[in-house]
């Protein structure tokens, strides 16, 4: 096949580049807002699905997508801009940030009702051997809970930068056409001006 890969990725290579993609950040948050701002709805509805994902992402739980299709129905946003918001925000990379702002955020607010002894150290070792019911006061209790007020704050904020980013561009949008409809009149009326001086 033209232009494959004389030797295919190995699975540290394929674990490396998810994590660390070959393409830069920037180049990752251009074509983030590039997805956003080219989206067919409304300004309220995008930055409100952005808002959404973002509100998701802070969750512990594994249903992202369900939570931020049930905020985008709640409050009028677009699913595809949600959809979008959460991956971008709800990766490996920022996982442990959230999660764990998450947990430090419960932690204050529920500092009299959590057990004592407080999480295990291997969290991961304690995810594959405890059930649900023994997870649920130290770790995903406070983490639910701080999750809310996390989400909240960034998602506002965010909701607030992306109803901004989209009336911007598409006010710049707006001017570039009428400039370029109106270079088209002229183009196909190069003797009107002329004519009408000499009048």
């Amino acid at each position: 096949m033209l232009f494959r890969r004389r030797k295919p990725d190995g699975l540290f290579e394929r674990v490396r580049t998810y994590l660390w993609p070959r393409r830069s950040f920037s180049r990752s948050l251009q074509y983030f807002s590039k997805r956003i701002l080219r989206l067919k709805a409304t300004p309220h509805a995008v930055a409100a699905g952005v808002a959404a994902g973002v509100f998701a992402s802070f969750f512990p739980v594994g249903f992202h997508f369900a939570i931020a299709a049930v905020l985008c129905w709640v409050i009028a946003g677009n699913l595809v801009a949600a959809g979008v918001a959460a991956v971008f925000f709800g990766n490996p990379l920022t996982f442990p940030l959230l999660w764990g702002a998450s947990w430090e955020t419960g932690k204050l607010i529920l500092h009299d009702r959590l057990p004592a002894h407080g999480p295990p150290a291997h969290l991961g070792e304690m995810l594959h051997k405890l059930s649900f019911a023994q997870l649920w006061k130290p770790i995903l209790e406070p983490m639910l809970i701080g999750a809310i007020p996390l989400g909240l704050v960034f998602g506002l904020l965010f909701y607030g930068i992306t109803r901004w980013g989209m009336s911007a561009f598409r006010e710049q949008r707006r001017k570039r056409l009428a400039e370029r409809a109106s270079r088209h009149v002229q183009s196909s009326h190069p003797g009107g001006s002329i004519g009408s001086a000499a009048r």
